[in-house]
């Protein structure tokens, strides 16, 4: 087997069929068949056969999918640790909810990259729903946001800070300080950052007790930016509730209640095993429920990208 093979397979696996692998992995169709016969004849096995209803795969084939991705996974992590130590230096590879990237990481991540001199760390925005996914592949070493529906027997889960969101308007909007019944919360125009677009977290599951329609949801491309549209009196926002408590205090917002509003959260770390982790992972697990790291998170919003030191680096998720 090879790590062409396997990536070929799981592509396959993922996509639900050779042509949907052959673009993911941007090969020919014929390249991707090729790979899976070659592992078809080494092992002895089908693997999956085409139905009319998409692919059914062996109990072999299932088998062989959990190995690649874990066999890919450990490929990469040993590239990446085999790296740093010609570099001198480790990389921690994080991936966050929007809503917690935007508002509790840069304060969090800052603090714990200061602590080591040869750490750098690397946070990317992803969708919740991934996490486990990108944590089984090693394409990340921890994940941070929304607590997840079950946690696989290979991942640690540690509940690490517990948070309010707030509905806010603009001091002179007509419901500005009134507590809404579900039909007025209902019709309103809402001001939504990108956490809204997904299933997991906090805003989604506000949207769908309300019932917001999406023909009244207006997502922009941060939800401060959402915030700030709401100080113009452009509708409804959803804000963390250390993020906005300035604005409250000093009128620049007024808060709208009514049922599910506020609401309260929690963030968690989603980790590999400690046996499996790597150490830098393991020791951020720790850290993070430490009094020094909520302070940190509690700042307010953060600061840039470029203060960060060491750097972090910052990939942005769509």
């Amino acid at each position: 087997m090879t790590p062409a093979q396997l990536r070929a397979f799981l592509a396959t696996v993922r996509g639900g069929s050779v042509k949907a692998a052959a673009a993911d992995l941007d090969v020919s169709e014929a390249a991707v068949s090729m790979h899976v016969a070659h592992l078809r004849k080494e092992l002895g096995d089908r693997l999956f056969a085409r139905t009319a209803s998409g692919l059914a795969f062996t109990p072999g084939g299932l088998r062989l999918a959990s190995r690649a991705a874990e066999m890919l996974g450990l490929q990469n992590q040993t590239i990446l640790e085999v790296s740093q130590a010609g570099g001198g230096r480790r990389l921690l590879r994080v991936a966050a909810s929007s809503l917690f990237a935007e508002y509790a990481a840069p304060g969090l991540l800052e603090l714990f990259a200061s602590r080591a001199d040869d750490l750098d760390v690397e946070l990317s925005v992803q969708n919740p729903q991934d996490f486990a996914r990108l944590l089984s592949s090693r394409a990340v070493d921890v994940a941070m946001g929304p607590p997840p529906a079950t946690v696989d027997s290979s991942l640690t889960c540690t509940a690490f800070l517990n948070y309010q969101v707030f509905a806010v308007v603009s001091p002179d909007h007509p419901f500005a300080g009134r507590r809404l019944g579900t039909a007025d919360l209902r019709a309103q125009n809402w001001l939504l950052g990108p956490s809204a677009v997904g299933r997991l977290g906090m805003v989604p599951a506000i949207l769908r007790r309300i019932g917001v329609p999406e023909e009244q949801q207006r997502i922009f491309q941060s939800h401060t930016a959402a915030v700030e549209e709401a100080k113009h009196g452009g509708g409804i926002a959803l804000g963390v509730a250390f993020a906005v408590s300035k604005d409250l205090a000093d009128g620049s917002l007024k808060q709208v209640t009514g049922p599910s509003l506020p609401a309260r959260g929690s963030w968690n770390l989603l980790a590999l095993t400690e046996r499996d982790a790597p150490p830098a992972a393991a020791e951020l697990a720790r850290f993070v429920t430490t009094p020094r790291a909520t302070q940190a998170m509690l700042r307010g919003a953060g600061v840039t990208a470029g203060r960060f030191r060491p750097a972090i680096h910052v990939t942005l998720w769509s």
